[in-house]
């Protein structure tokens, strides 16, 4: 198909491109000379179209679009780069990971909001979501916003059955995708003007998933501007505790006794980890700080911290593979021209937007009562 000679690349789209691959500019120079032979595509001519001192239209624009897997159409797109910068993404992340890592993580958001934007733009998609931002402090707790929320959307007390199709009833953009890495969990951003959007890795086990994504609700819902990110994280860990494991329902289970066999018996019902639930009793007060320690000492001696028994059903978002279903039914757009809306090639766009993921193993079933 011919490039429209007056589409010119965004230099900031070309740079957010490579950082979504996890690419170099010498990693980009050689993947177009492989696509363009005989000519060789320097790495230098890479840096200048990055900086915008030339140009990127035609044939160009054109190697560029398919070295990257975009389609041209989206590295001409216009942005802006807020909330692409540390501070203004929450995420879930080991204190271990490197910054080439984060910054790849950070511009497959950027990507993933505008593919999740132009394909609710395109389906006129246009439903109200019911978040708010709610202010904590030492009176009004991040506990106190957990059950305020709870409240709000009408969850019943105890277990918290499908956390993804609970956010995505309030109006969240939910999406799960392989983030090619153990040392991130998940990533959100709240846009001026739009829904929240929850970008979840799905490597991470079923449990940590959901304390994962219940942990990104808290940091939509409390933090509005950057502050300091011990504290922040604490208080969407804290959050998270509450809304998916709320202390009166929770507290009643764990008095009853928590050993590992008791343990595995709760994660089954609430759909946490072991270790949650540890940390969650301690937090409590039903269990003191010795057997805490002697509880962890147990899991790590099992090798149950890196690797816990019981598996926890996987959930799946479903929103937006029902808008791609409503371009498909009442817009006539074939998988092929849904992907193009999303500047993707079909094979990854399937995979994103389409393709359910799925738990290995027989997944327990989660609010059953543990006698």
């Amino acid at each position: 198909m011919a490039i429209d000679e007056d589409l010119v690349a965004q230099p900031a789209m070309l740079v957010l491109a490579r950082e979504s691959r996890g690419w170099t500019q010498v990693d980009v120079a050689e993947q177009m000379s492989k696509l363009d032979q005989p000519n060789r595509i320097s790495q230098g001519y890479v840096s200048r179209a990055e900086a915008g001192r030339l140009p990127v239209k035609g044939d160009r624009l054109d190697l560029f679009a398919t070295a990257l897997r975009y389609t041209p159409q989206m590295l001409c797109a216009t942005t802006d780069t807020q909330g692409v910068g540390i501070g203004l993404v929450h995420h879930r992340k080991r204190a271990s990971m490197g910054v080439a890592d984060l910054r790849r993580i950070h511009a497959t958001l950027a990507f993933t909001r505008h593919q999740t934007d132009a394909l609710t733009r395109a389906a006129a998609d246009s439903r109200k979501h019911r978040f708010r931002h709610i202010e904590v402090s030492d009176l009004d707790t991040p506990q106190d916003a957990a059950d305020t929320i709870r409240e709000e959307w009408d969850v019943p007390s105890g277990p918290v059955a499908d956390l993804t199709g609970l956010l995505e009833e309030a109006g969240a953009l939910v999406v799960v995708r392989d983030l090619q890495t153990t040392e991130l969990d998940a990533v959100s951003q709240w846009p001026p003007g739009g829904p929240p959007l929850f970008l979840l890795n799905s490597t991470a086990p079923g449990d940590r998933f959901r304390f994962s994504l219940a942990h990104e609700l808290g940091h939509v819902l409390m933090h509005t501007q950057p502050g300091d990110p011990r504290e922040q994280e604490q208080e969407a860990d804290y959050f998270a505790a509450q809304f998916l494991m709320p202390y009166d329902s929770v507290r009643q289970d764990l008095k009853q006794g928590v050993d590992l066999p008791r343990l595995l018996e709760l994660k089954a019902r609430w759909g946490v980890s072991m270790a949650a639930l540890i940390r969650r009793a301690f937090s409590l007060n039903i269990i003191k700080e010795w057997q805490y320690r002697k509880l962890m000492v147990e899991m790590s001696a099992l090798g149950y911290r890196t690797n816990e028994p019981g598996l926890v059903p996987r959930e799946t978002p479903h929103h937006l593979a029902q808008v791609v279903t409503r371009l498909e039914r009442e817009y006539h757009l074939d998988p092929i021209q849904a992907a193009h809306v999303a500047g993707l090639d079909h094979e990854e766009f399937h995979e994103i937007y389409l393709c359910a993921s799925s738990s290995s193993g027989n997944p327990m079933v989660l609010g059953q009562p543990v006698r």
